[in-house]
């Protein structure tokens, strides 16, 4: 029986890192690499005319990045196989990939054939996380804190980068109110009452690595 072929979709704002993936990828007979894209809002806009059994996401991209990419893609095309690409292995940025729908988190820096591994394994209905992304996640318990839901990681992350509640309501394609009442249960559960403290706690947790210029 001849192996299905994989259409995989590569999402980097890097040419050259997708361009590299794209390569390795290609010698491999049953994979179709059927686009690679820029950004988290042209993945979002093309996701179900290119039709993907999996999509390759970065996790830090201009404007719309890949934590809110995979979670609108996901609601629209729940069967597509999203795998995070990244270069960081902050607990908080797996944790938050995988609340958000993600099949898997892989570190650009993995040896060529683990990312066609990490295809294999979510095509066949597994997690997969790389080594140095699977040995920095270690469960800790917080009976003190309420977790946030994946939509509030999210929105948390939007508002500290300095976002107003407009510009995150037009990045998440939800309403102005929806935004107000997330940010409110988000200072709640994490004890915070002001925008300034929920950029440090970001900080402090690893959200915001990566979002400055160069990443």
């Amino acid at each position: 029986m001849s192996a299905q072929t994989i259409r995989v979709l590569i999402v980097d704002d890097h040419p050259m890192v997708a361009e590299g993936i794209q390569s390795i990828l290609e010698s491999y007979p049953e994979i179709e690499v059927v686009c690679t894209l820029g950004t988290g809002q042209e993945a979002v806009d093309q996701a179900a005319d290119l039709s993907p059994d999996v999509i390759l996401m970065d996790l830090n991209m201009p404007g719309l990045g890949g934590l809110s990419a995979t979670e609108i893609i996901l609601e629209r095309l729940p069967e597509t196989r999203i795998l995070i690409l990244s270069m960081h292995d902050s607990p908080e940025y797996i944790s938050t990939a995988l609340n958000h729908g993600a099949k898997g988190y892989v570190l650009k820096d993995v040896p060529t054939e683990e990312i066609k591994q990490a295809i294999d394994a979510v095509m066949r209905g597994e997690q997969y996380l790389c080594t140095g992304a699977s040995g920095s996640l270690q469960p800790k318990q917080d009976s003190a804190r309420e977790a946030l839901t994946g939509r509030e990681q999210t929105i948390l992350l939007e508002l500290a980068q300095g976002k107003s509640n407009k510009e995150v309501a037009q990045a998440l394609e939800i309403s102005v109110r929806t935004v107000e009442t997330h940010r409110k249960n988000i200072k709640r559960k994490l004890g915070i009452s002001s925008t300034a403290g929920l950029t440090r706690y970001a900080l402090e947790h690893g959200v915001l690595q990566g979002t400055s210029p160069g990443f």
